[in-house]
């Protein structure tokens, strides 16, 4: 049967090679399984047995979920042809892979990327621009597009108002972020600092005649609004000139600001607020980044530690399931982890 299915599947639905090997495979796994029924006599109950036998083997979600795609095609071609009450596959689902940890910068990188030990103070309008942006990003958590929607002050002009603003003497941003939520974030010392010389640089800088552009607070070469892909650009330029030995782009260094808060303040629901998260599980991420933090210090501070590898792992399972990390782990897998 499932000979007659893939050949279907090839002639007919013109499905590549490699997909082929793969379903071939997915269903081979399924029958090892159950080695001694047909596959047309399975139901939803085995096939939810299925995997999670394979998820306690260790399976990826990923796989797991393509396992199922492929129990889910061909049942769908079985069923009328053996007469079967229903596609067995239909209503099982895969569980959710964790949610990867966000790459964040370590408070040595992120003092490294903006101070550039070594090199000359900002001393142009396009340096000063752009040290006043990062500093801003890292000091107040905003995301890429809060950022770019900034003003340098609150404008109402015509049929413009702003939406989102710098308070420059209230050391603050208003911003209008996911979903229309609006908060408003403080600004540190050295992000005001930088802000203020590039005001006044941006008082000489070339502007479009709109008054989107009158109102923005970073200006792109030719006068208008900056756009996001230039942000990253020169933030990836700055990172070379700082030495720094990875890519490194605007979301990076706002899970910096998070991390970083996190770890000096232990105070979640103060995090939630300054980056605008609507719901506390999206900031809880961040207390698996907390967690690697702290592991990796025990690891080289503890004589003892013999943990190189560990901690990213129980972090990510950590995070993922909001319990002791061995409840994370499939049984067999308990066993291969190192004693504490």
């Amino acid at each position: 049967m499932i000979t007659a299915w893939l050949t279907l599947l090839e002639q007919q639905r013109r499905y590549s090679q490699a997909t082929l090997r793969a379903y071939k495979n997915d269903l081979h796994v399924l029958c090892a399984l159950h080695p001694d029924r047909a596959l047309h006599t399975l139901a939803e109950k085995e096939i939810r047995h299925s995997i999670a036998r394979l998820h306690a083997q260790g399976y990826h979600p990923r796989s797991l979920a393509r396992a199922l795609a492929a129990w889910r095609t061909f049942y769908q071609w079985l069923a009328p042809l053996k007469g079967m009450p229903a596609n067995p596959a239909h209503d099982v689902r895969a569980p959710k892979a964790p949610r990867p940890l966000p790459k964040a910068l370590s408070v040595e990188q992120a003092q490294t990327l903006l101070d550039r030990p070594g090199t000359p103070v900002p001393d142009t309008a396009l340096q000063w621009r752009d040290q006043a942006m990062f500093e801003l990003v890292y000091s107040s958590g905003l995301r890429l597009s809060e950022l770019v929607s900034l003003d340098h002050r609150f404008i109402v002009e015509g049929g413009y108002e702003s939406r989102s603003w710098l308070s420059l003497d209230q050391a603050q941003v208003r911003v209008r972020g996911k979903g229309e939520k609006e908060r408003i974030v403080p600004v540190g010392s050295k992000a005001l600092n930088a802000l203020a010389q590039w005001l006044k640089a941006r008082e000489n800088w070339p502007q479009a005649g709109t008054t989107d552009a009158r109102a923005a607070l970073f200006l792109g070469r030719r006068g208008g609004r900056i756009a996001p892909r230039i942000v990253h650009e020169q933030l990836n330029r700055m990172a070379l000139q700082a030495g720094l030995p990875m890519h490194v782009n605007p979301h990076a260094l706002r899970h910096s600001f998070a991390s970083h808060m996190l770890q000096s303040s232990n105070d979640i629901r103060a995090v939630q607020e300054l980056l605008g998260h609507a719901s506390i599980r999206t900031t809880q991420i961040y207390t698996g980044l907390d967690f690697q933090h702290l592991a990796q210090a025990y690891d080289q501070a503890h004589p003892r530690a013999n943990r190189q590898g560990l901690h990213t792992d129980i972090a990510q399972n950590k995070q993922a399931t909001g319990t002791d990390p061995d409840t994370a782990l499939p049984p067999d897998a308990k066993h291969n982890r190192t004693p504490d």
